[in-house]
């Protein structure tokens, strides 16, 4: 039996994806959502991290270390589900320690054959997403600096962003300007538009 944790802040889709997992016999299925989605349910810790690639943020801020490249006696493999042309959430779940990665819009069996790899210590990438790895290969952004562009694209503040992200305004002022640079950028906008342009946001 494996078990099976799916963490996504959607309800509708977490109880939907639940229920379509359930109908596995091979797998004993739990929920949750945000920060609260990485815990252990009743003590018992999950074989594999269902999550939303949405979610690596509460994962990251939950376990304080990478999941899914450990020992996995004790360490649950992490299985993501991304969207297409996504190079840079692609990349920031790849340093997260992810052993697997499905498309959104795949068919729901490459999601259950996901599950039984990534729990056998075997990684697994949907063919649909290949390009976008090659992409996020390529990315000279560090996950870091790729969440401080991505919130400074929405028009989130300096102050905005390091509340956010529980550090300093000058830390972030730092990563900006280090993601500038990289990108060729002669501005935070013109970073922004860089990064769009390629993918990567």
């Amino acid at each position: 039996m494996i078990r099976v944790l799916v963490v996504h802040n959607g309800g509708l889709i977490r109880s939907a994806l639940v229920a379509l997992l359930r109908s596995e016999s091979a797998f004993e299925v739990s929920s949750g959502s945000g920060r609260t989605g990485f815990r252990a349910v009743h003590g018992r810790t999950p074989d594999v991290y269902v999550a939303d690639i949405d979610c690596l943020d509460s994962l990251g801020r939950v376990c304080g270390k990478s999941v899914g490249r450990g020992d996995l006696a004790r360490d649950p493999a992490l299985l993501v589900l991304a969207g297409a042309r996504k190079p840079g959430a692609l990349r920031k779940a790849f340093d997260a320690g992810a052993l697997g990665y499905i498309n959104k819009d795949g068919e729901p069996q490459r999601l259950v054959e996901g599950i039984h790899r990534v729990a056998r210590g075997e990684r697994f990438i949907d063919e649909s997403l290949a390009f976008d790895f090659l992409q996020a290969a390529e990315m000279p952004l560090t996950p870091r600096e790729l969440s401080v562009l991505a919130q400074a694209a929405e028009g989130a503040s300096i102050e905005e962003i390091a509340r956010s992200l529980h550090l300093s305004k000058g830390t972030i002022r730092n990563y900006l300007a280090a993601a500038i640079r990289k990108v060729g950028g002669r501005n935070r906008l013109d970073a922004v538009r860089i990064s769009q342009g390629a993918g990567w946001l």
